[in-house]
């Protein structure tokens, strides 16, 4: 399996290529959108993207954990975890796509 990274300058020329908007204005667009999502995460909100996924937060509780080298039991402090469940579109296509290789 390649593993290669897609970053926020991959897609902004993206957008740049698809869309037609300068390069300038592609990378403000990317941001923006990351912003919009990050800023909906801070207020609580569950950012919902049809045909792509769902972003949430999830209080985890305080739980015992294990120290893998040693065995000892550790108390793990209870947090919030940011969570991205795919859409079944989005899986659909992934596996068609995976499964013509």
């Amino acid at each position: 399996m390649i593993r290669n990274t897609v970053t926020r300058a991959d897609l902004a020329e993206a957008v740049y290529r698809e869309i037609g908007l300068s390069r300038t204005e592609s990378a403000a667009l990317v941001e923006a959108v990351i912003d919009q999502i990050i800023d909906a995460l801070i207020r609580g909100e569950v950012v919902k993207l049809a045909g792509f996924g769902t972003f949430t937060l999830r209080d985890k509780n305080e739980r015992i954990g294990r120290n893998p080298k040693t065995g000892e039991e550790v108390p793990i402090t209870p947090r919030r975890v940011l969570t991205f469940k795919p859409s079944q579109m989005m899986r659909d296509r992934v596996d068609a796509a995976l499964s013509k290789r």
